[in-house]
């Protein structure tokens, strides 16, 4: 695959605030310090949040498609991230990223299956390959509830 270029812009607006865009999408978000730092606001996405979200989003992505490839059917797919923020040789890093990704899969034999490819994502995200955090991976895994007529 070629190389990709994505452009991302940001304006300050006030205060601790900023607006990031890109001329490649619609939306604009707003973008704070985080309320744990001196004069931090509440409410609005962090630099942390982002960080944890690119993580996030990208393990999502990947999911589909090591899933589609696999030929693994399910019924629904959400992933909560944990980002951890902490001070380590005098600075402040994000250390580490915990996915917890909920997986409902329809057939009962598959479940091994859906672990792998859950795993093989995490193992093939460039987010994640990207970055020096730890990412660990918590998975729950549960099989659709048949609908009888």
């Amino acid at each position: 695959m070629e190389s990709h270029i994505y452009n991302v812009d940001l304006k300050w607006v006030a205060n601790r605030i900023g607006e990031v865009s890109s001329p490649e999408l619609l939306d604009t978000i707003d973008v704070a310090t985080p309320p744990q730092f001196p004069k931090g606001v509440d409410g609005v996405w962090s630099p942390e949040h982002f960080f944890t979200a690119a993580v996030n989003s990208c393990f999502m992505t990947t999911f589909l498609a090591v899933a589609e490839n696999s030929k693994l059917e399910f019924k629904s797919f959400t992933c909560q991230a944990e980002g951890k923020l902490e001070k380590v040789d005098g600075k402040y890093i994000m250390s580490e990223i915990i996915l917890k990704p909920n997986l409902e899969i329809l057939n009962p034999n598959e479940i091994d299956k859906a672990e792998r490819i859950l795993q093989k994502s995490e193992t093939a995200c460039l987010i994640s390959n990207s970055i020096k955090s730890t990412v660990h991976l918590v998975t729950n895994i549960r099989v659709a509830e048949a609908i009888l007529m």
